[in-house]
């Protein structure tokens, strides 16, 4: 097939990332006989640096016509002032917006070969597969904001139709899995929360009544997720729960840079990227995690472009570059370590015995 994908590379180990994501890539399409053709724009602070903005309107207009986007990260501490008028952040929070992307999946499962990376004891770990769907595009992240000298705000508003669109997808999503949801919310306190829960119960009720569903409060999650995260199967909560929870069960896989995301709506076209920020400690050293930003590749592939195959033999090549212990310096204990391209490497010289359907295809 032909596809047009856009790659953001954005600032820090953006640019490292996405360029060993993309050796992947290009080595999918050479086995399986796709074209997938790569066009880059800035995004963030690089952004900023040029054009005056996160988001420069020829950024958006080609990821509205692409098949797929591709993202590394944003933000450093150059553009860090939390007083600044314009912002790295704002560029991704101005992207989804503008394609209507309100659901984030973020997949956890720890790799077995790299257990002993998670501060988490590896018993609690073994069998962890757990998929948090998170609203993206409503919240206190797009509510009003106000300032004065000697106060703030920020209005959390939800209307029923953004909650019943990202419940629907966790629901679909659970029927392919265990089926079985949980919501969370902070229904003891916030009217929003209170609404989400009622909205929820109703979908699952009348739609998905073959779903299992449980509620479960924001603190209580934050415990129970750590505590015994084997339990859980598809999680679906708001924009900042889901931040806040989804960064922590990070720690579940050992390393930021083993956790992919896809950001999807309604259409076919999704953002893709690692749930890791900019590091801007090492960027420029070489040193980085790829394998976020590759899985994060395998995603593009079956939830944008409906090559499953192609996503399979990615995810099944990166799992078998870390049972070869093919670590970078964030996973290796301070012993021998790969560099980010010799990590996409691993990955590419796996796909010898991994992507065997390719040689089928013609």
């Amino acid at each position: 097939m032909q596809a047009d994908i856009v790659v953001l590379p954005g600032d820090g180990i953006g640019p490292e990332v996405t360029t060993a994501a993309l050796s992947v890539l290009k080595d999918v399409a050479r086995r399986f006989g796709h074209q997938f053709n790569f066009v880059e724009h800035d995004i963030g602070g690089i952004a900023i640096d040029k054009t005056g903005e996160p988001l420069p309107a020829a950024t958006l207009a080609a990821c509205q016509q692409a098949d797929a986007i591709l993202l590394g990260a944003v933000g450093g501490p150059k553009w860090s002032d939390p007083n600044a008028k314009v912002r790295p952040e704002q560029g991704l929070l101005a992207l989804r917006k503008g394609l209507g992307l309100y659901a984030n999946l973020r997949p956890v499962r720890p790799h077995p070969a790299a257990l002993n990376a998670s501060p988490i004891k590896p018993h609690l770990l073994t069998g962890v597969d757990i998929v948090v769907v998170r609203e993206l595009t409503g919240g206190i992240y797009f509510g009003e904001k106000t300032r004065s000298a000697d106060s703030a705000s920020d209005l959390c508003t939800y209307s029923v139709a953004e909650i019943e669109r990202v419940v629907r997808s966790a629901f679909k999503l659970a029927r392919q899995r265990r089926s079985y949801v949980v919501s969370v919310d902070k229904a003891n306190v916030l009217e929003t929360s209170r609404l989400w829960r009622d909205v929820t119960t109703r979908i699952g009720r009348d739609e998905f009544p073959d779903v299992k569903l449980e509620h479960a409060l924001v603190d209580s999650m934050a415990m129970h997720l750590l505590a015994h995260p084997r339990e859980y199967d598809v999680i679906v909560t708001e924009n900042m729960f889901g931040d806040i929870l989804t960064d922590e069960a990070s720690m579940l896989a050992g390393s930021l840079g083993l956790l992919p995301s896809a950001s999807l709506g309604d259409g076919k076209a999704g953002v893709y990227e690692p749930i890791h920020g900019s590091a801007p400690d090492i960027a420029g050293k070489g040193i980085a995690n790829p394998y976020a930003t590759i899985l994060s590749a395998a995603m593009l592939l079956r939830h944008s472009l409906g090559l499953h195959d192609e996503a399979d033999c990615i995810e099944r090549s990166v799992d078998a570059a870390l049972n070869a212990h093919a670590f970078t310096a964030d996973l290796a204990s301070g012993g021998k370590h790969l560099s980010t391209t010799e990590a996409a490497n691993a990955v590419v010289a796996q796909m010898q015995t991994n992507c065997y359907v390719a040689e089928l295809r013609d």
